[in-house]
């Protein structure tokens, strides 16, 4: 059966609300479709629905492992950290070991989580790679380190993470003259009053390579600055737009630019490789400590994330 207009689940909008969820059982709504954006309700209930409602339907629909879009709906569980939602869905039947999402299964995937014992393991031999073993590693070394960041307080943020590039390097490749005379702290309280503000950026040296930051800006994530620094290197950039949330570009020697925004479970592009789908878990919803990750920068502190001790002026041409 496909889902058609005539089909109910339009107006849910709380998957933890058993009762409201019965109701619309009873009126019609079929368990396996009929669900605006993610049409299958499993998988909807499993991402950011209670136990009670995931177990009410995982009665109910023709496959508890139907995939959508790759993943079944105990990946997506899985990967929003829903534990109870995956030991629901394993009690129904789903399982953890089912392959899909470039080597990813749920089971392996709950290997890199804070709940590695989530699932027993079927054989000794399934476990994390030691590369991957290190990222997880280094994924929480380094969100612990970054603390946690107040997107309020910084909204507008715009930043660039260039890979095994020094400060002096990008200063130079950029074209950049100190920002002398310059009242930053006056930027951070009214940078709309001041015509030349997206031409400030501050630049750190950091274990890595370098961080660019504008606090009130896009400069860093433009195109223009990324071709610049990133030729022979990799630069993970992102803007924290107040009007529009976060989103930015990675920049690989100079010329291939490709546009990124954080992930839900949902969203999780289907052909993403097993690296960038482990990043992309591993760093779901700290996408100051993705940008460095992604250009192995390893930062001890938020502080060059957010504030600079070296502030350039660009010259002024079409960022």
């Amino acid at each position: 059966m496909a889902a058609t207009d005539d089909v109910r689940w339009w107006g849910i909008n709380d998957w933890t609300d058993l009762d409201l969820v019965r109701v619309e059982l009873a009126a019609g709504a079929d368990p396996n479709y009929g669900v605006p954006i993610f049409e299958k309700p499993l998988h909807a209930a499993a991402e950011r629905g209670s136990p009670d409602v995931v177990s009410e339907l995982a009665a109910l629909v023709d496959d508890v492992d139907a995939e959508r879009e790759g993943r079944t709906a105990l990946w997506m569980a899985v990967f929003e950290g829903r534990t109870d939602n995956a030991r629901a869905l394993v009690s129904a039947g789903a399982d953890p070991w089912r392959p899909m999402m470039a080597g990813w299964s749920p089971g392996r995937l709950s290997l890199a989580s804070p709940t590695p014992g989530l699932f027993p393991l079927p054989s000794s031999e399934i476990g994390l790679s030691e590369a991957e073993a290190a990222a997880v590693a280094e994924a929480g070394r380094l969100i612990s380190a970054l603390g946690d960041y107040d997107y309020d307080l910084y909204d507008g943020l715009g930043l660039a993470c260039v890979a095994e590039l020094s400060a002096a390097e990008a200063t130079a490749r950029l074209e950049a003259v100190p920002a002398d005379g310059v009242d930053i702290d006056g930027l951070y309280e009214a940078w709309w009053n001041k015509s030349d503000a997206d031409l400030i950026v501050g630049i750190t040296d950091v274990p890595g390579g370098c961080v660019i930051i504008q606090p009130w800006g896009y400069t860093p994530s433009t195109r223009g600055l990324l071709e610049r620094v990133s030729p022979g290197t990799a630069c993970y950039s992102m803007y924290d737009n107040p009007k529009g949330g976060i989103f930015g570009h990675v920049a690989r020697d100079g010329a291939v630019i490709t546009a990124w925004e954080p992930h839900c479970a949902y969203t999780v592009p289907s052909d993403a490789s097993a690296e960038e789908i482990l990043a992309v878990y591993l760093y779901s919803d700290h996408s100051v400590a993705f940008c460095c990750a992604g250009a192995g920068l390893r930062l001890a502190d938020a502080g060059p994330t957010i504030g600079s001790n070296r502030w350039l002026r660009l010259p002024e041409r079409d960022w």
